[in-house]
């Protein structure tokens, strides 16, 4: 069975409803993230951050899947997928997606602010799945620590990076929907795709890397997934 790669960012989720972060009217020109989501702003003000991600879940709960989360799903029947996201959402595994490697995080869990990080080799132990709940500050772990997001924060190293460059050094298809590449080091996953291996992009923008590999499909993520898999036959 033929493997594909899949790289999804914040563009796919959109069509749901869920805020993009760079866009115009993206949720940075909102928030600051280095206040919302980075290390810093956490140590300085963790109320604030548990706030942003609290506001994160509740929009979550609202959204549904679209048909480009659909259509990435349904490939499963005649590929090995695997998705490598930079979204924090759930949309994928709701829509289907059974390999989902979240390279930032999932906002639907949290953890005691001192594990999965380099003291503990990013152990997903303590990880907790809270859904669509909140969480305030005195909010705890079983053994007194502060509960924090799952999140990789600015600042942050990204431990599932590697496993996303093996996925993709794998694969014989490559696909990027909804993101941009501007986002790194996850911008630059795409680049381990073994030489002749397609790479197609998902985008309705002129794309902001001059890459002859990549195959530009000017579309939206749900009118783009349509095309791309017309382009492969299915």
């Amino acid at each position: 069975m033929e493997k594909i790669s899949i790289l999804t960012g914040a563009g796919v989720s959109a069509e749901s409803g869920l805020g993009t972060y760079r866009d115009n009217g993206g949720l940075w020109d909102n928030y600051d993230p280095m206040e919302v989501a980075s290390i810093d702003g956490w140590r300085r003000n963790p109320g604030l951050v548990l706030d942003f991600y609290n506001m994160q879940r509740a929009n979550l709960e609202k959204a549904s899947p679209n048909s480009a989360h659909i259509d990435i799903a349904n490939l499963e029947k005649e590929y090995q997928v695997t998705v490598i996201t930079q979204n924090v959402d759930n949309l994928h595994e709701r829509a289907g997606s059974s390999n989902v490697i979240h390279l930032h995080g999932e906002v639907t869990k949290v953890r005691p602010e001192d594990s999965c990080c380099d003291a503990d080799c990013f152990s997903e132990a303590k990880v907790q799945d809270i859904g669509y709940g909140s969480v305030k500050l005195g909010d705890r772990a079983a053994d007194g620590v502060q509960l924090r997001p799952h999140i990789v924060f600015f600042g942050e190293s990204v431990p599932k990076l590697s496993d996303a460059a093996r996925a993709v050094m794998a694969a014989d298809i490559v696909l990027i929907v909804g993101t941009s590449l501007q986002v790194y080091p996850a911008a630059s996953l795409y680049q381990y795709a073994r030489a002749g291996v397609p790479v197609y992009i998902i985008d309705p923008a002129d794309l902001r890397v001059s890459d002859p590999r990549l195959i530009h499909i000017r579309a939206t993520a749900t009118a783009g997934m349509k095309e791309f898999m017309q382009m492969i036959g299915r």
